[in-house]
């Protein structure tokens, strides 16, 4: 058994921001050929946040709305969707507006401005840009939104193990996923589902910055936000003055190959926690590196037949523990959280930790309920490359899988493993895996980690590569690092926005 992830991180814990106006979106008209063709950048007409978060003092200057775009690009006239939008206004000397996307897909970038302009403070970025972020279609607080389980049925759903790869087991698991895909039709409309993609988004981007007035936008992605950053390059590269793109999904990259190759980050990043884990004399893996997976193992394998126990009655079961595990590798911050819950399983006590971890990454708040982060993931990821339905093709990832990531791999090898959720989605891809291109010389920044669990290091360097960008690169062990209080990179990155001078060539940081 394997984890399917590829999934990028927010950048920060994100307060919630309100979204109170609407601003005047695409009119429909008709091109001299008599094929319709869109007409945007209106002014919008921009309003306080104070409805939604209940009180303007922790941003007052923030202004919220809403952008309208075609459901379908090529039915203008059709259904609406509407794009919740945040504006922070540059507070000094304006050079323009910074686009923020936190990755996902399926993250909020609503949330990732508010918490970007609550942290940041005074500085050159909050003086001399506008920060703006917009919920792409779908997500968060974006209407319609994309819904495939309600908050007992994902519950229900993290309590599957997940783990048989008999026969009996695989066709089980590949129902359970299809049930999932019928529910997104049923809760979402199938008319929706197929136009939820990036290639949507990308164009919803250039919506956005014509109803912003700007001629060009200044950008910054994160994870999967520099998949769209890279699109929205290939597609309206004169429109582009700056982009910064941090923590990269390799957009040539096939889904099956990424996804083992992001496996094989995880498995890094799991050597990193237990080398430092082994640090301490009661570490749960204990300190023999020849021994850490299988310590693992006899940690979190027994989940599948009994949950750990936590003080939450719903226990520990094991795909939590995975999940769990697998948000902890995104940080050194949460590496304390990850070894008090597999100590709670090594003593039979409170494994709660892990339950938070899994809790925080799959967006389930206290009280039990779900944002659609998730659901809007798989609904994006489904339509954004195509996947392929040979069973025989999922068993061969099985087995490169298990050996990119052992921590993660389940039992024995049986020649038998499920199709993915996307190997059986309602609707067909929009979009397919191809080289990005550069939208000039000197008008892209990329960053890479190089022990970054979630988009590998080489990733970012193909990246700049067909970007013909600036490699900046960290040293480190994490998802992502922009505005995450490394000096020299956040330095380096101001200081290009502002001035669009790439930083020193093969930077390390």
């Amino acid at each position: 058994m394997f984890a399917m992830w590829l999934v990028g991180r927010l950048i920060a814990a994100l307060p919630a921001v309100v979204v109170a106006s609407t601003l005047l979106g695409p009119v429909a008209t008709a091109s001299p050929e008599g094929s319709p063709e869109l007409q945007y950048g209106q002014p919008p007409v921009w309003e306080s946040c104070a409805s939604f978060l209940g009180s303007a003092t922790a941003l007052p200057t923030a202004q919220c709305g809403t952008v309208s775009v075609p459901v379908d690009y090529a039915k203008p006239e059709g259904p609406q969707a509407q794009l919740a939008v945040i504006r922070v206004p540059a507070t000094g000397d304006r050079i323009g507006a910074l686009m923020v996307n936190p990755g996902g897909p399926g993250a909020s970038a609503v949330d990732a401005v508010a918490a970007m302009a609550g942290s940041i403070g005074d500085n050159d970025l909050t003086r001399r840009f506008d920060l703006v972020g917009f919920d792409p279609r779908g997500v968060g607080r974006s209407t319609p939104q994309v819904r495939c389980r309600s908050d007992a049925e994902f519950d229900a759903y993290r309590r599957e193990a997940l783990t048989d790869y008999s026969p009996a087991g695989v066709a089980r698991i590949e129902q359970i996923y299809q049930q999932i895909a019928q529910e997104c039709v049923a809760r979402t409309g199938q008319d929706f589902l197929a136009n939820v993609g990036t290639a949507s988004t990308v164009r919803d981007m250039d919506v956005v910055r014509a109803a912003l007035g700007e001629n060009q936008i200044n950008y910054l992605g994160y994870s999967y936000g520099t998949e769209l950053g890279a699109r929205y390059a290939e597609q309206f590269g004169d429109r582009v003055r700056t982009m910064v793109l941090d923590g990269a999904v390799d957009p040539d990259a096939d889904p099956v190959a990424e996804n083992v190759r992001q496996l094989a980050g995880f498995q890094t990043a799991f050597d990193d926690y237990a080398a430092d884990c082994a640090r301490s004399y009661d570490c749960p893996l204990g300190q023999d590196p020849t021994q850490f997976v299988a310590r693992y193992h006899q940690l979190v394998d027994p989940l599948v037949q009994q949950p750990g126990r936590t003080s939450d009655p719903r226990g520990l079961g094991y795909q939590d523990a995975i999940t769990g595990t697998a948000n902890a590798l995104y940080t050194q911050r949460y590496w304390k959280f990850l070894t008090s819950g597999l100590l709670g399983l090594q003593r039979g006590t409170d494994a709660g930790d892990l339950l938070l971890l899994a809790d925080d990454y799959q967006e389930r708040d206290t009280a039990g309920h779900y944002t659609n982060q998730q659901d809007a993931f798989l609904a994006i990821r489904c339509v954004d490359s195509p996947y392929p339905t040979d069973p025989a093709v999922w068993a061969e990832a099985d087995r490169q899988a298990r050996a990119a990531a052992p921590f993660m791999a389940y039992g024995e090898f049986t020649g038998l493993a499920p199709r993915d959720a996307c190997a059986m989605w309602p609707v067909p891809p929009t979009s397919a895996p191809h080289a990005a291109s550069s939208p000039g010389p000197g008008k892209v920044v990329v960053v890479s980690t190089t022990h970054d669990p979630a988009t590998p290091y080489q990733a970012g360097v193909d990246l700049a590569r067909e970007m013909d960008a600036s490699l900046i690169t960290f040293n480190g062990t994490q998802h992502t690092v922009v505005f995450n209080g490394d000096a020299c990179v956040d330095s380096s990155v101001v200081n290009f926005l502002v001035t669009a001078s790439p930083p020193a060539p093969n930077l390390q940081c």
